[in-house]
């Protein structure tokens, strides 16, 4: 399992470059720059784009770039004059926080919910949990968090509008921690409706790919207890596929949802990703997406070494 690991890791070194550079190729032949949107003469643009190598080929731009990465210098921000490494991590903890409880709760919903739907398969609940998963999935999420501003900020103001905490206020130690769960509230709704949507559609259709199996007939055979035959026996295998699922959902806590944060001004990496698009914030913007290709490789790498885990029919050499 180590050499496995440690060849994985070996490999993902030449791949993550290779993206890298794609990424970069892409963002330098995007129609203008940072130059570009400022209010300065012909002159000082001049004098701008040999500040920031702009003047420069673009391979020569992405090689000066990767060596700096490789010593763990993302480059400057161009609009907040701030090391990139620095701004990241000011804003991705912000996104996981929300990402992480909101992952949390969607499981705690899905599994149960999963369950339910599998063991009564056609009926009344099932369709209508079935009704609910596919709204989930298919309502976009801009528009399922305006509804929620609308009900619960605007009409009812149970909740804040926007933002991660109380504007105009100094808070401290718990009363810190609550002002922002109480922000947190909206956002964290829509992104666990959304999740655990797609969860219990997994779970739904493990649960009734593992109940057609013999060794349940079997279990059923022996006297054992329903209860016992369906939570210990076939949601334990029923999961096992769930895990590549659980292991991609790494990448997914630490990179933000970009519309939603948007939509509540959720100061997180998302928001930020689409602050700097707008801004034309290049070095920015490379920093976050490699961040989520990095994170991405290492959600599938944990993925597949849970499922050897919980598996003991795979083994990797």
């Amino acid at each position: 399992m180590i050499r496995y690991i440690a060849k994985r890791l070996l490999l993902m070194i030449p791949i993550i470059i290779v993206t890298s550079f794609i990424i970069y190729m892409i963002f330098s032949f995007a129609p203008g720059d940072i130059v570009t949107s400022m209010k300065v003469n012909s002159k000082e643009k001049v004098e701008m784009r040999h500040k920031y190598h702009l003047d420069e080929p673009k391979v020569i731009q992405y090689f000066r770039w990767l060596k700096g990465a490789v010593k763990g210098d993302l480059g400057e921000s161009y609009k907040l004059n701030q090391p990139v490494k620095k701004v990241i991590n000011k804003y991705i903890w912000n996104s996981f926080y929300l990402q992480f409880i909101s992952f949390i709760l969607s499981v705690l919903i899905a599994i149960p919910i999963g369950v339910i739907s599998a063991t009564r398969k056609h009926s009344i609940i099932d369709s209508g949990f079935t009704i609910l998963s596919l709204i989930g999935v298919s309502v976009p999420t801009f528009f399922l968090g305006l509804i929620l501003i609308k009900i619960f900020a605007a009409d009812l103001n149970v909740f804040p509008v926007e933002g991660m905490t109380t504007t105009g206020e100094t808070l401290h130690g718990m009363n810190k921690i609550l002002d922002i769960f109480y922000h947190m509230a909206l956002p964290c709704i829509v992104l666990t409706f959304v999740n655990a949507a797609t969860l219990i559609r997994y779970v739904r259709s493990s649960m009734l790919e593992v109940i057609k199996q013999d060794y349940m007939m079997t279990a059923r055979a022996k006297g054992l207890k329903e209860k016992i035959i369906i939570y210990r026996h076939a949601l334990k295998n029923a999961m096992i596929p769930l895990v590549t699922i659980f292991g991609m959902s790494i990448a997914n806590l630490f990179t933000g949802a970009i519309i939603t944060e948007e939509v509540f001004s959720w100061p997180g990496i998302g928001k930020l990703s689409l602050d700097a698009v707008f801004q034309r914030d290049y070095p920015l913007l490379m920093g976050i997406n490699m961040i989520i290709v990095v994170l991405t490789f290492l959600g599938n790498l944990v993925a597949d070494v849970l499922y050897a885990v919980v598996d003991p029919r795979i083994k990797y050499k």
